[in-house]
């Protein structure tokens, strides 16, 4: 049996509270279903090193976010054409940026929900 599934508005409301809170930065760069859109969440830390993460399910039925291994995310030309071909497959798709201290420590501190 699969977990319950936030709203994809509500789960956003928390991801950029919770960057706000320790200090960070969010934006919605795109933005999609309120409730059936897919989330992409771009990482920054003092806007280098980006990264780009989306929640999988897993073989367990949960949903983890997962780092996308995507060539030439550092180039904004190259990283918009991936996000329009990504919309064009899924126009509910939301695209979230989060400049916060530690990436990593935030995704794993999202866990399965938020």
């Amino acid at each position: 049996m699969s977990e319950p599934r936030l709203s994809p508005r509500f789960e956003i409301g928390a991801l950029i509270r919770r960057a706000e809170v320790g200090g960070g930065f969010a934006a919605v760069l795109h933005r999609g279903d309120d409730q059936a859109g897919t989330l992409l969440l771009l990482t920054t830390q003092r806007g280098g090193n980006p990264r780009l993460w989306e929640r999988m399910p897993g073989l367990d039925d949960t949903r983890r976010w997962t780092e996308l291994t995507i060539q030439g995310l550092e180039s904004n030309d190259d990283f918009s054409q991936y996000l329009a071909r990504r919309h064009a497959q899924d126009p509910d798709l939301w695209v979230i940026e989060l400049d916060v201290a530690d990436p990593e420590r935030f995704i794993a501190e999202s866990g399965t929900a938020v």
